[in-house]
């Protein structure tokens, strides 16, 4: 029975030599090519759709809806769309509550902020800037970033920045910019 399997092999491999001599080794060459190619992508698609995955779910992304598509609208419509949007500056604290419920509840460490209030001439808006030093896991912190943009819909994330004591280190140090952007009373519709 081995002897069979030899026989086959070497007739194989005469087979291939024999083509090799006809093709000549420029085309043999490509050839070669080809092949490595299909494998190498036949191989390393497979392995970018599930770092893809893998990162979707890292960023809690797969779980969001997707955006619908908004209808044209006038400037005048837009403008007082952006207005009905902002939040009420009288419950500024109240937000600022939120954001440390939802602090609570992703499991970062948030001692205290600083918080800054202005006013806004060319929008006609007020805003309230919250600086929050926090600390935890590096997907607690996008966790409560995501959250509080989506309780806050009035709310940006102007800055993010991380710092980690040693690279083995677990927790890590952020420093978060938030603005609220209110308008002085009840929404109206109308700007103010």
């Amino acid at each position: 029975m081995d002897a069979m399997n030899d026989l086959n092999l070497a007739a194989a491999v005469l087979r291939l030599r024999l083509a090799a001599r006809v093709l000549g080794p420029l085309a043999c060459g490509a050839l070669l090519v080809c092949v490595l190619a299909l494998v190498a992508l036949g191989w390393l698609l497979p392995q970018r759709g599930v770092q893809a995955g893998r990162q979707a779910v890292a960023l809690g992304l797969a779980a969001l809806p997707a955006a619908p598509k908004p209808a044209p609208v006038s400037a005048n419509e837009n403008l007082a769309l952006f207005y009905d949007t902002l939040g009420e500056k009288r419950y500024a604290e109240q937000q600022v509550k939120t954001l440390f419920g939802i602090a609570a509840k992703t499991g970062l460490t948030l001692n205290q902020g600083e918080y800054k209030a202005a006013f806004e001439r060319s929008g006609r808006m007020h805003t309230y800037q919250v600086l929050l030093p926090v600390r935890g896991s590096y997907r607690a912190i996008w966790q409560f970033c995501l959250l509080s943009l989506g309780a806050i819909p009035f709310a940006s994330l102007d800055e993010l920045s991380f710092k980690r004591d040693s690279i083995g280190e677990p927790t890590v140090e952020a420093r978060l910019r938030l603005t609220l952007y209110l308008a002085d009373g009840a929404k109206s519709g109308e700007a103010p």
